[in-house]
């Protein structure tokens, strides 16, 4: 069996994945929203959930919000509950695409008046940042256009900077906006902040404290996004991760599921850029479980990162850049092959019983009572989506 050294067992150790509280709810696809059984139906039962995966992992220490979805009355009384169950509240996500004025566009739009209302949206968001103790602010916009001519993508973009100016203003302390970014989808033809240079430019003209949030689904077929880890790293404004898998889009599925090879590229690339671990880089889940059991698909997830983790951590760094050096090609790259080829989870699964956490975290949720209990408990009320 694989031994993990104690330098990265310790790497390990401090390795927090932050869970999204829409994870929890119920979601689906375009045609159909699926409900299932013990279902949250507020945001305190989404953190409760949020904390049983922790609990079993060790990995989850956090949980973001989305506003207005997990608006409560009392937001001191949020991070009291999260902070009994042993979580924090992370991340603020805002929302600009689910209101009918926002149709043509919330931050760039033509009419000001909605560009207002988009504003004050955000300044809302930091007002919770306030109450909860979070750090970022995480904007992902839907604006953009479907057709040739319809917009003024130059104006748009001058709009953008002048929305974000004010928001970014507003933030105090060591608050950071981060800004995600995708390349298609709700718009077809032309999506305002398409692509990670689009963010970059946006937030480069902001401050240090405006960064580029990279979902790992938000790309085209085939994207290095390696390369893009790499260089935003290197530029010091790669602020957060949004880690899920996609097949044909934006599918927002369990990390690894589709490409553990691209996984483990991307995570080798954060530890060896320095991103592992470091504070200024936040390690975030944006899934949704349309049909699996969502528990189980989040303790599924941050164990997908944690083994891709401690892979990138088992190549032989000081023999790779020798091999690079001298042009060895197949030498470089079978050094790069057996570190990914490596089974870790047998490892991994003895150091989890040497911290007190079970050894297979799927198989204790499963033999546990609390997918029951919460099933017995959570009858009546309205079960929470990512629509609501």
């Amino acid at each position: 069996m694989t031994t993990l050294s104690p330098e990265i067992l310790s790497a390990l150790q401090q390795q927090a994945i932050e869970v999204p509280s829409w994870a929890y709810g119920n979601s689906g696809t375009r045609f159909k929203v699926f409900t299932t059984p013990g279902t949250p139906r507020d945001p305190f039962e989404k953190v409760a959930d949020a904390a049983e995966v922790n609990r079993l992992t060790g990995l989850a220490p956090a949980v973001a919000l989305h506003i207005p979805w997990d608006l409560v009355d009392d937001f001191g009384a949020l991070k009291q509950h999260a902070d009994d169950l042993g979580v924090r509240l992370g991340t603020i996500n805002s929302n600009t695409f689910q209101d009918d004025d926002y149709k043509f566009g919330a931050l760039t739009h033509e009419d000001a008046a909605i560009r207002r209302k988009a504003i004050d949206h955000h300044l809302q968001c930091i007002d919770v940042m306030d109450a909860t103790g979070s750090r970022d602010l995480k904007i992902w916009l839907a604006d953009g256009s479907n057709y040739p001519g319809q917009a003024d993508m130059r104006g748009r973009q001058d709009r953008l900077h002048v929305s974000l100016q004010e928001i970014y203003a507003r933030l105090s302390g060591e608050q950071r906006m981060v800004l995600e970014y995708k390349f298609f989808e709700p718009a077809f033809y032309h999506t305002d902040v398409p692509d990670w240079g689009t963010s970059y430019a946006q937030v480069a003209a902001l401050g240090d404290r405006a960064m580029v949030c990279l979902d790992t689904g938000h790309h085209a077929p085939g994207t290095n996004i390696e390369f893009i880890v790499m260089q935003l790293t290197r530029l010091g404004k790669l602020g957060s991760f949004d880690f899920n898998s996609r097949f044909y889009a934006d599918d927002d599925l369990i990390v690894g599921a589709a490409d553990p090879f691209q996984l483990f590229r991307i995570l080798f690339e954060v530890v060896r850029n320095g991103a592992l671990n470091n504070p200024d880089v936040a390690f975030m889940l944006d899934q949704c479980h349309n049909v699996e059991n969502k528990i189980l698909g989040q303790i599924r997830s941050v164990l997908n990162v944690q083994e891709m983790t401690a892979r990138a951590l088992l190549v032989d760094r000081d023999a790779l850049s020798a091999a690079q050096r001298s042009g060895d090609v197949l030498g470089a790259n079978g050094i790069f092959m057996d570190a990914f080829y490596t089974d870790v989870r047998p490892a991994l699964a003895d150091w989890r019983e040497s911290r007190g956490l079970p050894a297979d975290p799927m198989a204790a949720y499963a033999a546990s009572d609390y997918q029951s209990r919460i099933e017995a408990d959570r009858v009546g009320g309205t079960q929470a989506s990512w629509g609501a």
